[in-house]
């Protein structure tokens, strides 16, 4: 399957990567509804067996579960494709979401998804949602420090507008922007992407 580099990264990853929101399940604010397990997991190695390199979780998915079910979905597994996940959604004893972008939470969720995932590194970590705001910097700070320490390869951004990207580009650069985005949510064609497109943001 043809690859792309990402960003300016020394990932060459697929078009197309599994995305693994849905195979969290129900039972959490933002599912979609129960899923089987093992439909899941056939449908990951399904997307290996032809060619796609890497799957895009999130910790919050099923508050951990969907991490849970990649590492159970690779396990055993001879060539493990990139693991990409993402930080600042968190929960409470309840299920209840809400934002962090705290050092101590970035790290605390660093390490509870490597440990979800089964791996000694995540290959791309991005933080989820810029809320609140102005605790960016010391979000990006610690993600940047994460990458420093060998937790993680290279480091992204979701949901971010031009400004949020320009202040974390003022502490480290930024590998990735994951936007909302499809044919019926279009906005960020406008100044988030072509922010992006300048420097060099994939």
């Amino acid at each position: 399957m043809e690859k792309r580099k990402l960003g300016s990264s020394d990932l060459e990853i697929t078009p197309i990567g599994i995305g693994a929101w849905a195979i969290g399940g129900g039972g959490w604010e933002f599912g979609w509804g129960p899923q089987e397990d093992k439909d899941s997991i056939a449908a990951i190695h399904e997307g290996l067996d032809r060619g796609v390199n890497w799957i895009d979780t999130a910790a919050a998915y099923g508050l951990g579960h969907s991490e849970e079910v990649v590492a159970r979905a690779l396990q055993g597994r001879s060539a493990r494709p990139y693991v990409f996940t993402k930080c600042s959604l968190v929960w409470n004893k309840s299920g209840e979401i809400g934002h962090s972008l705290k050092a101590a939470s970035i790290r605390h969720e660093c390490e509870q998804s490597l440990r979800r995932l089964n791996v000694d590194t995540i290959d791309l970590y991005q933080i989820h949602w810029p809320i609140p705001d102005e605790d960016i910097e010391e979000a990006w700070t610690e993600v940047a420090r994460l990458k420093v320490e060998g937790k993680i390869r290279h480091i992204g951004v979701s949901n971010f507008d031009a400004q949020q990207m320009q202040r974390a580009m003022h502490i480290a650069p930024i590998t990735s922007l994951q936007p909302p985005y499809s044919l019926l949510a279009r906005e960020a064609e406008g100044e988030s992407l072509r922010f992006a497109a300048r420097n060099g943001i994939e």
